[in-house]
């Protein structure tokens, strides 16, 4: 079993269809076959054998899909990377993972190539006219490399509770078992369907539910590397997007967009939200302005990723995140044991969508499953018919626009400041964004700095997504008795710092 399977199959049966578009181009189901067989070849010349780590450092642009499913193809591994990620973020994932090998946006290059000097890896550069220039040149390896169900397909890293951030080793059977369930059973994909591409790639919610579901129904991908409202409106309508797909916050911008009748969006007839709560406001509001349904659903990073969605069949129930899908369970426990429907605990899952391990973390794996079940830090309740709300979080973490940011990480920046001598980062409610990212901290005896230095200072090592749009000097921080810092009982200023 492997993942590209699906694309191949596809290409086989529907060789000319469109299966990405992307600003003018189109990218066929053909040449999207011989462009992966084509990185293959390149990863063979290389020396990359089957389980050798890859990265992709690529937005949403169709030299992502050619190299993801190239890397599959020859039986590699992908560790997706954002494009936001700075040099030192860079080196991190690279060592971490044991990359050896960095596909890198050219937009970029500089970052890339910085952080893979560093961690002895190398970084090749794609630019604009790879889809065509693969196609036609070098080694083409038709043949797949056959990989079992328990084989790592994937390695993405998300934030845990602490430390850096982790590899969630997703296998071929997790992802291939979570995207045809998202295609057939919960959107029932079809290949006239287009499916709205603005969901970030290399992240688990736009691999699992826009790229990979497309493909295996045959269907469209309408890539959008940047998410801007008036540009995604432009696209609904243009190219006749069937399903939307998106994180709470782009709900809300569309909806704050004027001049929405100027396009025909007749055509689209289901919207997926996921990766933060969903107001229920908005999800009603945009029902009623785009004339089509609202599915809010629920997974993480671990679990490949959904684990439970609202669907039309049982009828969604607004600010739920719906029911487990087929092959899942779900819980709600305190300290392992299950609570009363009604009341509230932590979220616990098991499946066929759960990661494998994280990656060479035994006590961190150890520690986020046991006997089975994948604690995921999340607190909820169920209620009598089996549906889940989401009600908050146990984990220390940042969900900004639907990005996780983990404090500890923009902590670490923080404290390496030469003027700094505590810090702490806490997510402040933020009405477009679901949180924003704000910091406090405490100078040393005698230092003098600027809260606008601190920010620049930090947004010049980490992705842009992360970094502190509020930074405050504090005289202390609150602290308990054994000298924690207590997050909850910080208060910012009056007056946000100017951005």
């Amino acid at each position: 079993m492997n993942l590209a399977s699906h694309m191949v199959k596809s290409a086989r049966n529907h060789p000319d269809r469109a299966v990405l578009r992307h600003e003018d181009a189109t990218v066929s189901y053909r040449t999207l076959d011989q462009g992966s067989a084509r990185m293959a070849g390149l990863l063979h010349d290389r020396g990359v054998k089957p389980g050798d780590r890859v990265a992709i450092m690529l937005p949403n642009v169709p030299e992502f899909a050619i190299a993801y499913f190239g890397v599959l193809r020859a039986g590699g591994i992908v560790v997706p990377m954002n494009p936001l990620l700075k040099s030192r973020e860079v080196a991190y994932y690279l060592e971490d993972s044991g990359a050896r090998l960095l596909f890198a946006w050219h937009a970029v290059a500089e970052e890339a190539r910085t952080g893979a000097d560093q961690a002895e890896a190398e970084a090749i550069v794609v630019g604009p006219g790879a889809v065509d220039e693969l196609p036609a040149a070098g080694p083409r390896v038709e043949d797949m490399v056959d990989r079992h169900d328990d084989d790592t397909a994937v390695v993405l890293y998300t934030s845990g509770t602490t430390g850096q951030p982790k590899g969630a080793e997703l296998t071929h059977a997790n992802l291939i078992r979570n995207c045809d369930i998202v295609a057939t059973e919960l959107f029932q994909l079809t290949a006239d369907d287009v499916i709205f591409g603005g969901l970030p790639l290399f992240h688990a919610f736009g691999q699992t539910c826009t790229l990979n579901a497309a493909v295996a129904s045959g269907a469209c991908l309408t890539l959008l590397p940047r998410f801007d409202a008036a540009k995604a409106l432009e696209i609904l309508g243009g190219h006749g997007v069937t399903v939307f797909a998106g994180v709470p916050t782009v709900f809300g911008r569309l909806l704050r967009l004027p001049g929405r009748d100027a396009h025909d969006i007749s055509r689209l007839r289901v919207s997926l939200a996921g990766g933060a709560a969903m107001p229920v406001q908005v999800l009603h509001d945009f029902q009623a302005a785009f004339d089509c349904v609202v599915l809010e659903g629920y997974g993480l990073s671990e679990t490949s990723p959904v684990a439970s969605f609202n669907t039309v069949q049982a009828g969604p129930r607004p600010g739920s995140v719906g029911t487990p899908i087929r092959g899942v369970e779900m819980r709600v426990v305190d300290d392992g044991t299950e609570v009363p429907h009604g009341e509230t605990g932590e979220i616990a899952i098991r499946g066929h969508n759960v990661m494998k391990r994280y990656w060479q973390r035994p006590e961190d794996t150890a520690a986020a499953i046991r006997d089975g079940w994948f604690y995921t830090g999340d607190l909820g309740r169920v209620d009598e018919d089996g549906y889940f709300w989401i009600v908050g979080r146990k984990k220390d973490v940042i969900i900004r626009g639907g990005y996780n940011v983990y404090p500890r990480e923009v902590e670490d920046v923080l404290y390496e400041h030469p003027a700094v001598a505590d810090a702490a980062v806490i997510g402040l409610p933020n009405p477009d964004l679901g949180e924003e990212v704000g910091a406090a901290v405490v100078l040393k005896p005698g230092s003098r700095t600027t809260a606008e230095d601190l920010r620049e200072y930090v947004k010049r090592q980490v992705a842009a997504y992360k970094y502190p749009r509020k930074v405050w000097i504090a005289d202390a921080l609150p602290k308990g008795p054994t000298g924690k810092v207590l997050k909850r009982d910080i208060v910012p200023p009056a007056e946000p710092d100017r951005r």
